[in-house]
């Protein structure tokens, strides 16, 4: 049980809700846990969903996939943090991306109806998570605004620097680890990979960045 309470005390949609109300709210919200492998697809684009995500282990992302099958990485989200809120609270009819598991990863899904609708047994928790609800789809509109701001760039290069630039701001050092691969960070910033990996050669040479894998420093 505390392996799973541990990542929920953590996540912001139980911010401010007491420990020893956790088990109760979970039968309420008709929480369940489900486990993934990798590659194992959550959510698939089209579906309709009802339930919110929260990752109590490993990690997943969050992918757009076009015509052809290019990927575009939106988000990865890892342990305490939530997903499919936008989505389930819209009760829109066909989800337009899929939600892909980016490593074996455990997941507690919410029904978001429990959550928006009022309790009969007006359960002291409820405001606080509708409230905690709201900041956090405003906080993920204002993540999709700063990918838009990386990824409407011209160039590679452009698009590069933003977006380590964003990330040296996010850990409050010039010297930090990204969260992709060489592939996914290609995908996620829509651009070719091989165009990818010859600009950051091109930048390590001329001694304004260096790197090691997911390793960045900005110089």
């Amino acid at each position: 049980m505390e392996k799973l309470f541990l990542p929920l005390l953590n996540c912001n949609l139980f911010q401010g809700i007491k420990e020893e109300e956790i088990e109760a709210m979970l039968k309420c919200l008709n929480a369940k846990v489900k486990v993934y492998k990798k590659d194992d697809f959550i959510y698939h684009e089209g579906q309709k969903i009802q339930n919110i995500g929260v990752i109590l282990s490993g990690s997943v992302q969050i992918i757009k996939e076009d015509f052809y099958g290019n990927r575009n990485i939106l988000s990865r989200l890892v342990q305490s943090e939530a997903f499919g809120e936008s989505f389930a609270c819209a009760d829109i009819a066909a989800l337009p991306v899929n939600v892909i598991a980016a490593e074996d990863c455990s997941v507690l899904f919410l029904n978001c109806r429990k959550i928006t609708d009022t309790c009969t047994s007006t359960c002291s928790f409820h405001k606080q998570i509708i409230y905690n609800l709201l900041c956090d789809i405003a906080t993920k509109n204002i993540a999709f605004q700063q990918k838009i701001e990386i990824t409407s760039k011209r160039t590679t290069r452009e698009k590069l620097m933003t977006y380590l630039t964003v990330q040296a701001r996010l850990h409050q050092s010039n010297s930090f680890t990204i969260p992709y691969n060489r592939q996914e960070l290609a995908d996620y910033l829509e651009v070719d990979r091989s165009a990818m990996s010859a600009e950051i050669s091109r930048l390590k040479k001329e001694g304004l960045i260096d790197c090691r894998r997911s390793e960045f420093t900005i110089l």
